[in-house]
């Protein structure tokens, strides 16, 4: 893993902090998908799903429930366990975090929020390497606690694993398609699945171009690219600063690990450690050879600056860092809080924002399926109170009816 500082480290940061997914190219491709199932539904549903997600010709596109409980019977005993104490864990955090109605009242005036969660959501739960059960997790949870009644799930191939977390869950409503076609399905509706109001998950790049393309017809969370970590450190433990970036970096060989920090000891000693843990990971090694440095700042200041110009996904930090961190996706704090627990089971959700996205969004959370309602009532007395405020305002504005549907009330009160 390569080392770079003085201008090489800064231009290196310039780049990547303009990094985005490389889209534009599929888009013709998936926008064929996406209209063919619009138009043809099932038919066109079944034919992508055959082609490319193994469905038998006499297959049903949904889940029987008996498959689902029949998955979760054939588990271990410690991989239920596992499940259990996972959902515990990020139940929980989803209802610290569910936001509250309320009221207030002053001088004839009240005021308040209502919350009320989305009617449904469709949740991706990609398939590719590996068998993604806390992706299952991490997005139907939160829909759950947020009180979402159809939650419906889309998955290429499911594995077994992956199945048995939906009917631990008590998921109703599983399809065994994926790809841009699942999207679609997702966002117009088919016979067999109803469209849904919000769509969220990550993907590949199909996945990723047709939530794009989609997004005016139903909701979505964000555009989710390759996974990204930093770790900020002056002191840290050489192997648990190599084990995060390379743990991050097995998920896929475009993964972004970064190592950023101001000792250039340190610095040697983390790439060290790094080329042992590799030797037998080669999606690491090659993730780690594209988009993998580590890089040595001038100053404290200048390695904070970076990250926060990079807003990564997942950062790893002293406790002292953390009041300056301004962008980041998930924040992981001190040496004994490695990023896997965020992925898997300490509660936070793993799906979060990529390609500079924590600038202006955190990652998913029950508030994604939660609608906040605004609610006044305004007594004559309050009324009369900001009268001439709305009047003057709405005059300013040319909109006369607007003072007008105030004044009348006004002059009669």
């Amino acid at each position: 893993m390569r080392v770079v500082s003085g201008r090489g480290a800064a231009s290196l940061i310039r780049r990547l902090s303009a990094r985005h997914t490389q889209l534009s190219a599929l888009e013709p491709r998936v926008r064929r998908i996406v209209n063919d199932v619009r138009r043809h539904g099932d038919r066109s549903l079944r034919t992508y799903a055959k082609r490319w997600d193994g469905l038998a010709a006499n297959q049903s596109l949904r889940v029987p429930e008996a498959e689902l409980k029949a998955a979760w019977e054939s588990l271990t005993p410690r991989l239920r366990k596992s499940l259990r104490q996972a959902a515990q864990n990020i139940r929980r955090f989803c209802h610290w975090q569910k936001p509250a109605a309320w009221t207030r009242r002053r001088a004839g005036i009240s005021l308040g929020q209502l919350i009320r969660p989305l009617q449904s959501a469709g949740c991706y739960v990609p398939a590719g390497r590996h068998p993604l059960v806390s992706t299952l997790l991490m997005t139907v949870i939160p829909a759950q606690v947020a009180g979402v009644k159809d939650i419906r799930v889309v998955s290429p191939k499911p594995s077994p694993e992956v199945l048995a977390a939906a009917a631990m869950l008590g998921v109703r409503e599983f399809y065994r398609i994926g790809g841009a076609q699942a999207i679609a399905a997702l966002a117009y509706g088919t016979r067999s699945i109803p469209r849904v109001d919000k769509i969220v998950g990550p993907g590949n790049a199909y996945v990723t171009v047709a939530k794009k393309l989609v997004s005016f017809e139903c909701a979505i969370d964000f555009l989710a690219g390759p996974t990204e970590a930093v770790v900020l450190s002056d002191s840290g433990c050489p192997d648990f600063i190599a084990t995060d970036l390379v743990a991050q970096a097995e998920h896929d060989p475009n993964a972004l690990a970064l190592f950023i920090t101001t000792r250039r000891r340190l610095a040697g000693d983390v790439a060290l450690s790094i080329e042992r843990l590799v030797q037998d990971n080669p999606t690491a090694r090659e993730s780690l050879r594209r988009r993998g440095a580590i890089l040595v700042a001038a100053s404290r200041k200048q390695a904070r600056d970076w990250t926060n110009i990079l807003a990564p996904e997942h950062i790893t930090i002293a406790p002292e860092d953390l009041p300056f961190i301004r962008n980041a996706g998930s924040v992981f704090v001190g040496n004994y809080s490695p990023q896997a627990a965020g992925d898997y089971a300490s509660g936070p959700n793993h799906v979060l924002p990529t390609s500079g996205q924590a600038r202006f969004r955190g990652g998913l959370s029950v508030l994604d399926f939660c609608k906040v309602i605004t609610v006044q009532q305004l007594s004559s007395r309050g009324l009369r109170r900001i009268a001439k405020t709305v009047e003057c305002l709405a005059e300013t504005e040319g909109l006369h009816a607007h003072a007008h549907s105030v004044r009348v009330r006004y002059s009669n009160a």
